[in-house]
């Protein structure tokens, strides 16, 4: 073998071992930017999932306010209109009742209620009240119910009121009491 073949053998041989080494770093670092790739996609993707969620939260808190606000004025919308139908309502129950004070139901009703103020009194001394709009019933209802009576300086809407101090009590069969027990009693039935 001569000089020359011997260097075109070393110059192949060079070129060879230079061109498989080059192929061999090629490969390593396509496979370590491959791996480097496939990470990134994963860190990516987690991002965006997490993004997405954080999103997804942030609209759902944004929802859940908005949804606050309107079942709020919703609710006060409804304490509104509540308020007028019972302001109505009661309105109306104060006319029946300003109706009912002229019938002879009315005229028993004090009768039974000054009867049954009397007889809870038994021995005791007892002041029994009637509305000043019921004065001109004074004769007829002492003369039913045999009770001393006394019209009443304030108006109470009707019906009967009575004190008996020696055991400190207060009788209040009165309109104005019983419908303002009934106005803070009531309520509206929401299904």
């Amino acid at each position: 073998m001569t000089t020359e073949e011997k260097l075109k053998h070393f110059l192949e041989a060079s070129i060879e071992s230079a061109t498989n080494q080059s192929t061999q770093i090629i490969d390593d670092y396509s496979k370590a930017l491959q791996i480097l790739f496939e990470d990134h996609k994963i860190d990516a993707q987690r991002k965006a999932e997490l993004q997405i969620r954080l999103g997804r939260e942030s609209l759902e808190r944004e929802m859940n306010k908005e949804l606050f606000r309107e079942q709020l004025r919703i609710k006060r919308e409804m304490t509104k209109k509540q308020t007028a139908l019972k302001s109505m309502l009661f309105s109306e129950i104060e006319e029946h009742l300003v109706e009912y004070m002229t019938t002879k139901e009315y005229q028993e009703l004090l009768i039974r209620q000054i009867k049954e103020a009397a007889h809870f009194a038994g021995t005791d001394d007892i002041m029994i009240y009637i509305d000043p709009s019921d004065a001109d019933r004074l004769k007829e209802l002492e003369d039913a119910t045999k009770a001393h009576l006394t019209v009443s300086d304030t108006e109470f809407m009707g019906g009967t009121r009575a004190v008996i101090q020696s055991r400190n009590i207060l009788i209040d069969n009165s309109f104005e009491t019983k419908l303002k027990e009934a106005k803070e009693a009531f309520s509206f039935l929401i299904n």
